[in-house]
Formats: C-alpha cells, sequence, structure tokens
C-alpha cells in the first residue's frame, strides 16, 4: 500500500538541519526499500523548507508512522504536524520529475 507522509517544518527546522541532515540521508538510504519518493516542501520562491513529502509503500498506517517517526529529523523534533494519508498509484511517470 502506498502512503503518503506530509510534514509541516517547525519554526525552528532551518536552525536544526545541518545537524541532523547527514543522519535523515543515511535514514532514507537504509529504507529504499520502501521509499517511493522522498523531498522538500519550498516556498514559492524555493529559498525556504516549509515541510517534506514522502510517499512509501509499507503494508499499514502503523508502519507508516514508524518509518516517519524513526526518521532522525522527526526525532530532533524538527516537525509541527505530520499527516499520514493512504494512496493509490494513479500516474505513474517518474520522467516527467527529471531536472526538477
Amino acid at each position: 500500500m502506498l502512503w503518503a507522509i506530509s510534514r509541516v517544518a517547525a519554526p525552528r527546522f532551518a536552525a536544526l538541519r545541518e545537524k541532523h541532515l547527514q543522519a535523515h540521508l543515511d535514514y532514507l538510504h537504509s529504507r529504499k526499500s520502501i521509499l517511493v519518493v522522498s523531498g522538500a516542501t519550498l516556498t514559492d520562491d524555493g529559498e525556504e523548507v516549509i515541510g517534506s513529502l514522502l510517499i512509501v509503500n509499507v503494508g499499514s498506517r502503523a508502519e507508516a508512522g514508524a518509518f516517519a517517526d524513526d526518521d532522525p529529523f522527526a526525532k530532533a523534533g524538527m516537525f509541527k504536524s505530520v499527516t499520514i494519508t493512504r494512496m493509490r498509484k494513479g500516474q505513474w511517470n517518474p520522467e516527467a520529475a527529471e531536472g526538477a
């Protein structure tokens, strides 16, 4: 099952990002077998991180929640809210993201 995990950055996100970035990236790499896509969400001008969006392929909401909770960014309290929503694969066109 696919689950979309939308997270909104806490006010101190920018101040903590560099300290926890490598651990976060290592964590995502270690879970690449379930991680469909992930990335920061940004302000319209692309200058500021305002959160993140991840799509994972796991068997339950609990597994998606555990994945989100185990992220070093989450453990450092860098998000003020997290929403987990089950989704279905509709259109699939990864080539459209090339160069984004």
